[in-house]
């Protein structure tokens, strides 16, 4: 037995060994702020939602549009008759032994045949209606076994000012399209920022607690010893311990928090999540992000009606007008002018295509809403219904407009002012405990001194940091406020654990 569980000890280590390196390796990538904004825009599922809404907005435009031109139409059919009701016409007669004459215009003597036989074809070609009342069916086209139609259909609309309507509202709704996708755009641009830099923050976060943790198990070692040789009572050694147990658990979770960070930033850049990834840009780098070039919004832009949720909105409202202008025009007459033009044959054989006759007609027609059972008045009153709300709408985009602006510029101010207070009070707080350690070891003070102090380095170091990372994210979102969808970002980064 011990035999096979040192074999199985010793092959377990190399099968795993195997399986990781024949695991696929990704290569590393290294990746700025800048580069990553650039990318923003690409790897954005939600842009590219947009952008297929800003085509099918283009399409319902070139749709509304098109009935304002001529719409010409071509068919082409052909048809079997199996039987016809018309066959009892064709085949009506006294005798199949007295011929009927071909053409009930035209009378054709039968010379050779017995004297009452002609005396009956003079009879019957005196008299059609006894040959099929008068009509001779073999020329017309019912009951024909063949029948081919070839036609060319045209119509244009003369006057129909719903049409006008429905292209006014199309051209809105693209409109609204269009500022549909530079929001989703610049949203894309701004949770890329923010997951960068909150990877950043979690990174530098782990960081902190290791050098914390770091620091408690320099103090436990050295309480220890101290224990060891009668200097310090069992108490100490015990606070000791549970300071030091305590900052692992804190590491732990750090570490937990830095890699769902890393995960969502792979995820906004649509890299695999196994992917080695090193962030290039400081946390605490003073200079300002490089937006891409079509996001660099001029400071004259900043005004509520340049925001896009209100050009969006004044787009829909634009369309809701133009919605109930259709339905309200749907009430009076419309004119179009139509032409069908066909050629028509009635061969005998499936493909005797050498007679045609020709079947041409044009026809103006004007067409009026007498009586519909109150769909018009209904269609109207809920296009107005759909306008009001609109105009709702956009007054509400206006007011979240004014307030948006003014709390991006209070918290810009905020974030500035939080990063200079945090200026030099990490190294303040790290000269403190330096202190404290070494008051500690000549005994000029307790472990709860120590302990202290390193809390406050801690929580020193972690302003700062976070500090940083508000400042950047709010430089980034006042930069892009102008084409922003309400309520997108978090300047603060109180959600990072």
């Amino acid at each position: 037995m011990r035999y096979r569980l040192g074999i199985a000890l010793i092959i377990a280590p190399l099968v795993g060994a195997g399986a990781q390196s024949a695991a696929p390796q990704l290569a590393p990538v290294s990746l700025s702020i800048t580069e990553a904004l650039a990318r923003a825009d690409s790897v954005s599922e939600a842009v590219g939602i947009a952008r297929a809404g800003v085509n099918q907005a283009e399409a319902n435009r070139q749709r509304a549009k098109s009935w304002r031109l001529p719409q010409l139409n071509g068919s082409a059919s052909y048809s079997r008759t199996i039987e016809s009701q018309f066959s009892d016409f064709a085949s009506s007669g006294v005798s199949d032994s007295i011929p009927a004459p071909i053409d009930c215009s035209r009378y054709t003597p039968i010379p050779d045949a017995p004297i009452g036989i002609r005396v009956d074809s003079l009879e019957r070609g005196l008299d059609c209606t006894a040959n099929g009342s008068g009509v001779d069916f073999s020329t017309l086209p019912f009951g024909r076994p063949n029948t081919y139609n070839f036609g060319l259909s045209l119509s244009q609309s003369v006057f129909n000012p719903v049409i006008g309507a429905q292209v006014s509202a199309a051209v809105a709704g693209r409109d609204a399209a269009d500022q549909g996708l530079v929001g989703e755009k610049t949203r894309a641009v701004l949770n890329m920022a923010q997951g960068y830099f909150d990877a950043q923050l979690a990174d530098r976060l782990v960081e902190i607690t290791d050098s914390t943790l770091a620091q408690a198990e320099r103090a436990y070692e050295q309480t220890r010893l101290e224990k060891s040789v009668g200097n310090v009572a069992e108490f100490d050694l015990l606070r000791a311990t549970v300071s030091r147990d305590n900052q692992r658990r804190a590491v732990i979770q750090r570490r937990a928090a830095r890699d769902r960070a890393f995960v969502r930033l792979r995820q906004l850049l649509n890299l695999p999540s196994a992917t080695p990834l090193t962030l290039t840009t400081p946390l605490g780098d003073s200079t300002h992000a490089a937006l891409p070039p079509s996001m660099a919004p001029s400071a004259s832009d900043t005004s509520i009606a340049a925001r896009v949720p209100v050009r969006q909105a004044t787009a829909e409202l634009r369309a809701s007008e133009a919605q109930f202008r259709a339905a309200r025009d749907a009430r009076l007459p419309t004119l179009a002018l139509s032409s069908t033009y066909a050629k028509i044959g009635f061969p005998e054989q499936v493909f005797g295509l050498n007679s045609f006759v020709t079947d041409w007609f044009v026809m103006l027609r004007m067409d009026v809403p007498l009586y519909t059972g109150g769909r018009l008045r209904a269609e109207a009153f809920g296009a107005e219904a759909a306008r009001e709300a609109a105009a709702l709408r956009l007054r509400y985009a206006q007011k979240q407009a004014d307030r948006e602006a003014t709390d991006a510029s209070s918290d810009l101010i905020a974030a500035e002012a939080v990063w200079a207070a945090s200026d030099g009070t990490a190294e303040l707080a790290a000269r403190a405990y330096q202190i404290a350690e070494v008051r500690y070891q000549n005994g000029l003070s307790t472990l709860t001194d120590l302990g202290d102090v390193r809390i406050q380095l801690q929580v020193a170091q972690a302003n700062r940091a976070l500090a940083a990372r508000d400042l950047q994210v709010t430089r980034v979102r006042s930069a892009l406020l102008r084409d922003l969808p309400f309520g997108t970002g978090n300047p603060s980064g109180a959600g990072v654990n």
